[in-house]
């Protein structure tokens, strides 16, 4: 179960991390709040999955799936620039993820 939490709350990462560069410096009301929600919401998935999952893995796979979500997303609606190279990094970023999942200890 805590693996399911830890994704969830890596999933969360991204849409606050998201949302931030929506709220634009906070002057924009409902990126802000979706912000402050999704925030406190994934730090509480990451701090309760981390009971059963050591710090290190499980900050490294929060933050992982994380960015890999909120580059993805960024290439999805044109934020950002598609590239090859930006693609073959993210498949090596989730393989990385779940490399430490394979080998977890947990």
């Amino acid at each position: 179960m805590s693996w399911v939490i830890l994704v969830i709350s890596g999933v969360l990462e991204a849409v606050w991390a998201t949302a931030l560069g929506k709220s634009e410096g906070f002057t924009k009301l409902w990126p802000s709040i979706v912000f402050a929600i999704a925030l406190v919401a994934s730090m509480g998935g990451l701090a309760w999955a981390m009971r059963d999952i050591s710090t290190g893995t499980a900050y490294a796979v929060w933050v992982g799936i994380g960015a890999a979500l909120t580059v993805a997303y960024a290439m999805v609606t044109g934020d950002e620039a598609f590239s090859v190279v930006k693609m073959l990094l993210l498949f090596g970023l989730v393989g990385c993820v779940v490399g430490l999942k394979m080998v977890g200890s947990e």
